[in-house]
């Protein structure tokens, strides 16, 4: 008899409920949906599979943004790519979605660090709010921590002046997301747009800037979170080796079941010499960077 998976017993099938949909430039949407057993279980990290529309069997995997046990809701960040995507963004205020989920490995934070560098890059963003917000709760002291965010289009947030002080940022980065700043959460934003408030260039080149600004034993506190297009995440993990720091990525990938039936989402893993195929959705999404980027 083989042994039980360990994601069994994990992933739950929520007839969700749409809560709420908010429409943003760049064709973003964050949607807010009511699946209880997904917002109960659910860490940063994790995803769901969502039912885009009744008439498209194929689900997309999103990451979640927040989720909250006691009202029974999740919410998601979206960027409209294909028809599915846009499908979902045609859905109302009390229509039903299935939603599959909590799906996969979310990260984990050490207790030994006490600076967490969180970076996130587009529809990357989300886990990176969910992270600082759940270690918030936690109650975890993030006072020395940052939230790096980049974005090609307008930021899905109307953009707050931060007085929350990160030393060592470019002056030019001012600004910073309104639900991390009233948690005291340090947060910051690039882009290559010409953003007022922002900084002008790749948020890993913003990330580099931080870390450069600390003297050795404040940076061996660090260690480093990132999700986002792979570029971004292959950067992100170079950020992370040459200042020789600990770093998780969370992955982006095509996937059609996503409970490690297909195995469509697998990806190159190096572990002690050796290379093995690993899914994104119940082996990771998140690993530790040097195993993807050795």
């Amino acid at each position: 008899m083989t042994a039980e998976r360990p994601h069994r017993g994990t992933i739950f099938l929520d007839k969700g409920r749409i809560v709420e949909q908010q429409e943003f430039p760049g064709d973003q949407f964050i949607l807010k949906v009511h699946a209880p057993e997904t917002a109960r279980r659910a860490r940063a990290g994790s995803f769901a599979h969502i039912q885009c529309d009744a008439d498209i069997p194929m689900r997309r995997p999103l990451s979640i943004m927040r989720a909250n046990a006691d009202s029974g809701e999740i919410e998601f960040l979206y960027k409209i790519v294909g028809g599915g995507l846009r499908a979902l963004s045609h859905q109302h205020v009390d229509d039903p979605i299935s939603v599959l989920g909590p799906i996969g490995n979310g990260f984990s934070p050490s207790v030994d660090k006490s600076r967490k560098l969180m970076i996130g890059g587009g529809v990357g963003i989300p886990p990176m709010v969910f992270l600082a917000e759940q270690l918030h709760a936690e109650g975890v002291d993030l006072s020395q921590s940052l939230v790096l965010m980049g974005s090609e289009v307008p930021f899905p947030f109307a953009q707050v002046k931060s007085a929350v002080a990160a030393p060592g940022l470019p002056a030019t980065a001012t600004d910073g997301m309104p639900d991390l700043e009233s948690l005291g959460v340090a947060s910051r934003l690039a882009s290559l747009q010409g953003y007022i408030g922002v900084y002008n260039g790749y948020v890993t080149a913003l990330a580099a800037d931080w870390l450069n600004a600390l003297d050795a034993g404040a940076r061996h506190e660090v260690e480093i979170f990132a999700c986002g297009p792979e570029p971004m995440l292959e950067a992100a993990a170079k950020v992370a080796a040459d200042f020789d720091l600990p770093c998780q990525l969370c992955l982006e990938e095509y996937m059609a079941c996503a409970v490690g039936g297909c195995a469509g989402c697998a990806v190159p893993v190096h572990t002690d010499g050796n290379i093995a195929m690993k899914r994104v959705c119940v082996d990771g999404p998140v690993f530790e960077a040097a195993t993807i980027y050795p």
